[in-house]
């Protein structure tokens, strides 16, 4: 919208009921109207979308990312409703969409393909018996499949059927489509992806390469541009494929070209082989905007005008280095989980671009995916610009919602990602050292002692009949704080000296804090040039969160209604819903055994299924839902009890 209103092009925004407050649709010129939540009512309504164009005079429709943007019936729909798809054609789309018909596709065109089994047979044994002759380890890949939907890796035999279960489900959900494909998993895999872009006079080019292999759960964490290692050869075998791929299919638009790529002994140009082609513009294009000096959404637009090419591959060089990081509404501990929230206190960082749908108060629902921004930076070279993400995701602030800005900061600071040793494997890992938690300092523990109390409000008042401050003749008076942090819970007391001085004890030490300023959201302590920022959440009238920004690290307490909610945070015998979704399988009945780490149900939510295991051994005591419920964050879904003696 925002490169739209540039080149003087007015803007029709679709939006959900969800998404009625949202920020596409106060970018917008006019918005409609599509439906309820769900995708399937709304965003996947294809003759609503095309009514709402023809209604508002539109000329074009702009598919953005996800939902129908590589639907080849939608673009049909679109060109008979005498509309433009700012896209590719049908066919192409078609011819890609895909995965096994596209490898034969690729195939035919001389583009290495890798090892697998790409036919239309099914049976379950059948394919297990494929991925016994292809060798594991395998992946199992929903053949409609994209955004890591629909696919497992698959180590050993025993745990071939639940997978594939699995991948069959996911691609059902999500792409109505439960075939699925089945491939070689490369040891020592990098994920390689080559921007092409054609247009409608048979010109193609590439717009060089894309490193996604930071990846979990088969989805993208940060992607960089150029990849570490590239030599020229590399990227004239891997470009000359793409390009070769888009020619095949008569490729107009933006599209990208995805690569395996076996990094065992360095980038070698007989050692990438094509995984997918996304016949859309990515989510990760502004790393190659960032090296190239190109608007890709305006070359989308010129395209789809008619207009040529403006240059040549000879034309096209790579500037500096550039990365994206993926921040997100999730939970990482939690096997990154999405969350939901509010987002009560929302700042970027003003030394990155920050491309984001969100604003402060949005909030974040359990209806679509949960990315609040992509933090995107520039830099001469590559550690020039992985200093300057650091810094900026030091600077970035965000509260009401868990996030996965520490498991990036964290991912930034990884010895071997700093040196450019990446491969799709590494988050596994490293998991362990990418999620662990330092210390709380009690310094953030007295900033949120003190916002809970309120003591950081501008007020100058120092005499004892204005004060708030709980004077008394004798002696200073005494406020005493619980805060909670995960398992951890802290009592404090906070003495008042004066309005200004504080002195915050914990179980193991003290600090004094005296203000220099403050404000409702900030306060700026003695001894620090920076202001220490912090920001309270309410329910119902109460403060129940605080977090505080000390430092680039990011503080969240809760503080409890009373003492009884910071009490023991549960036994493991009642397994609940992490988030709201839909129970897509109970795997467990009453009274059945089961031991830790045996999965007991299978929660789908976010558009990804999660599943939930037992805590401990025991014996199931009950089940409280059934296949195919809506649950709530927090319902209970199974119960266990101990074995008996």
């Amino acid at each position: 919208m925002r490169t739209a209103k540039r080149l003087g092009v007015a803007t029709v925004a679709v939006y959900s009921d969800a998404d009625a407050g949202a920020m596409h649709v106060a970018e917008a010129d006019e918005a409609v109207r599509v439906g309820p939540p769900p995708v399937a009512d709304s965003y996947l309504q294809a003759d609503t979308i095309i009514a709402a164009a023809k209604a508002t005079g539109a000329e074009a429709i702009h598919p953005g990312y996800g939902f129908l943007s590589e639907n080849p019936d939608f673009v049909e729909k679109v060109e008979t409703a005498g509309l433009v798809f700012i896209g590719p054609s049908a066919e192409a789309i078609r011819a890609m969409g895909l995965k096994d018909a596209a490898k034969a596709l690729m195939e035919t065109a001389n583009v290495p393909v890798v090892p697998g089994y790409h036919g239309e047979r099914q049976e379950p044994e059948f394919l297990k018996q494929q991925a016994e002759e292809i060798g594991y380890p395998v992946l199992i890949k929903a053949r409609a499949g994209g955004g890591g939907k629909g696919m497992r890796k698959v180590d050993a035999a025993d745990q071939f059927a639940d997978a594939l279960a699995g991948a069959q489900r996911e691609g059902k959900a999500s792409f109505a489509d439960d075939r699925v494909l089945i491939e070689k998993y490369v040891t020592s895999p990098r994920h390689i992806e080559i921007q092409v872009f054609g247009d409608r006079h048979g010109d193609a080019v590439h717009l060089f390469e894309r490193d996604c292999s930071l990846q979990r759960r088969h989805q993208k964490v940060i992607e960089e541009a150029p990849a570490p290692g590239m030599t020229d050869e590399m990227r004239t075998a891997m470009g000359d494929a793409a390009v070769k791929a888009a020619r095949a299919i008569g490729y107009s638009g933006a599209g990208t070209v995805e690569f395996i790529v076996d990094g065992s002994d360095g980038l070698l140009p007989d050692r990438f082989w094509f995984m997918e082609m996304n016949t859309r513009l990515q989510v990760e294009h502004p790393v190659t905007e960032a090296i190239t000096g190109l608007d890709l959404v305006e070359l989308q637009l010129r395209v789809a005008a008619g207009e040529p090419l403006p240059f040549v591959q000879a034309d096209l060089a790579i500037d500096g280095h550039a990365f994206e990081a993926r921040l997100y509404a999730e939970d990482v501990p939690r096997g990154f989980l999405p969350a939901i929230g509010t987002l009560d206190h929302l700042r970027f960082s003003s030394a990155a671009r920050n491309d984001t749908g969100v604003r402060e108060g949005d909030e974040i629902t359990p209806h679509y995916d949960p990315m609040i921004a992509k933090v995107i930076v520039h830099g001469r070279s590559r550690d020039e610009a992985l200093a300057k993400m650091r810094a900026a995701l030091a600077d970035t602030q965000i509260a009401g919602t868990v996030t996965n800005k520490a498991f990036l900061s964290a991912l930034c600071r990884h010895d071997g990602f700093s040196r450019g040793a990446v491969d799709t494997g590494l988050i596994e890992r490293d998991l362990a050292q990418l999620v662990q938690e330092g210390e709380t300092p009690v310094l953030a523990q007295a900033v949120a002692a003190i916002a809970v109390l309120g003591l950081a409000g501008d007020t100058d008042q120092d005499d004892p009949w204005s004060s708030l401050s709980g004077w008394r003749l004798w002696g200073a008076a005494q406020h005493f704080v619980k805060l909670v942090q995960g398992a951890a819970i802290f009592d404090l007391r906070v003495s008042l000296r004066n309005s200004r001085d504080f002195k915050v004890s914990s179980q193991t030490e003290a600090v004094n804090v005296s203000l220099v300023e403050r404000a409702p959201d900030r306060m700026i302590v003695d001894g620090h040039t920076q202001p220490l920022r912090f920001a309270v959440s309410e329910v119902s009238g109460r403060v129940a969160q605080v977090t505080v920004f000390l430092n680039g690290d990011t503080f969240v307490f809760d503080v409890p209604d009373g003492v009884t909610d910071a009490g023991d945070a549960g036994s493991g015998d009642d397994v609940r819903a992490p988030m709201p979704g839909l129970v897509k399988q109970i795997r467990v009945k009453a009274g059945e055994q089961v031991t830790k780490g045996d999965a007991l149900a299978v929660l789908e939510a976010m558009k990804m299924e999660h599943t939930l295991t037992a805590a401990r051994d025991g014996i199931v005591a009950e089940t409280y839902v059934a296949d195919g419920d809506q649950v709530s964050n927090g319902d209970l879904l199974v119960s266990l009890v101990p074995e008996k003696e």
